[in-house]
């Protein structure tokens, strides 16, 4: 019964994978599971999945009713007056199923659909991190610890060589003596961790779909960058004619009305990663979301030369994602491709809209940096 509990539970997880791969487009542009997203699980609302039943033939449809009323009167309650004016449909309604899915399947589904890499790290180890691992037996230890089959083991030698076991009644019962328990050792390995430094303009020129569209696209950058390092920290700038630090939630949800700077941006990236992230210990991925207006041409050769001379020699990647708007100029992503057309360490994407996520992701994600 177990067993076919597990292979029932096998096939419905394959069933669930394909049906968001399916669908993968729709949750990446759409966001339907940002919402739903736990520590380590996410809940996806999946179309419902049918479950085989059995159905009469032609031969077996019909009955027979008894009692007072005719043919297409309603059952079970009495006729109500009102005052609408639609019809009633006679096809089914869309159903959803909403699974949990843990965030490392959702990677590998993010991963195999857009082909992208593993991530090549730059050889950064100096971080240790301490893990116990098992290394042997020992006679003494911990009941938390104890080894039932080396214990078990351990009473059936001592039965059969006292003469006391009996293989007409195969009963082993363990003594104080026969008790075996794990032993482990204390590991120290170096660990690859990384820092997402997430920077977003909010000045008047970017509303709230240009926002949510950067809200969904770190939600699966996120995710995959999670896949790749044990060890993940996220810092949050936000920028119009000045920079701050700010939580994800205000990240998200500010709105200014000011001019755009967007050098602040990067000298404030700049500043946390002097103290913060020495670059022989951390991997470090600034990504940077804009309309591509920019306050004068000054600006953007500050810009430039931040990017040039302390920025790309540190990071992994420096991503700088346009989205769209109707009022933003979207001169700054030229302005870039033309300082740094040869140099792979900055990866620019343009985001139309909604359904330009997917493909954006693939731009940042798909050299495996």
């Amino acid at each position: 019964m177990s067993l076919r509990i597990d292979q029932d539970h096998s096939r419905f997880r394959a069933i669930v994978r394909g049906k968001i791969r399916e669908n993968l487009k729709k949750y990446v542009s759409h966001g339907e599971m940002i919402g739903r997203k736990g520590k380590d699980l996410v809940t996806i609302p999946i179309p419902q999945i049918d479950i085989p039943r059995f159905r009469f033939g032609e031969k077996q449809t019909g009955g027979t009713g008894q009692g007072d009323g005719e043919p297409g009167d309603p059952v079970g309650a009495e006729q109500q007056e009102g005052e609408g004016t639609g019809k009633a449909g006679k096809d089914p309604g869309d159903h959803s199923l909403e699974v949990e899915i843990s965030l490392d399947e959702l990677a590998a589904i993010l991963g195999e659909e857009l082909e992208l890499p593993a991530i090549e790290n730059r050889g950064k180890s100096k971080i240790i991190s301490a893990k116990d691992r098992y290394t042997g037996i020992r006679r003494v230890g911990p009941e938390s610890l104890r080894h039932f089959k080396r214990t078990y083991r351990e009473a059936l030698k001592r039965m059969v060589a006292s003469g006391t076991f009996n293989p007409s009644r195969p009963v082993v019962v363990p003594i104080p003596d026969d008790k075996r328990y794990r032993s482990w050792k204390t590991h120290h390995e170096p660990v690859a961790n990384a820092v997402i430094i997430y920077m977003m303009d909010v000045s008047g020129s970017m509303g709230d779909e240009q926002k949510e569209i950067v809200r969904t696209e770190s939600f699966w950058i996120d995710t995959w960058l999670k896949s790749q390092y044990k060890g993940l920290e996220t810092r949050y700038i936000i920028h119009d004619a000045a920079a701050r630090e700010v939580d994800e939630n205000t990240f998200f949800r500010t709105r200014e009305s000011g001019g755009t700077m967007i050098s602040s941006a990067y000298k404030l990236c700049s500043e946390i990663i002097d103290t913060s992230y020495p670059i022989d210990e951390w991997n470090i991925y600034p990504f940077h979301f804009s309309d591509g207006d920019n306050w004068s041409m000054d600006d953007t050769n500050v810009c430039l030369e931040l990017l040039r001379n302390s920025l790309l020699p540190r990071v992994n990647m420096f991503a700088y994602g346009q989205v769209e708007s109707p009022y933003g100029s979207g001169q700054f992503i030229k302005d870039l491709k033309n300082a740094f057309s040869s140099d792979d360490r900055l990866v620019t994407s343009e985001i139309p809209d909604r359904d330009g996520i997917m493909a954006s992701i693939k731009d940042f994600l798909g050299k495996g940096k």
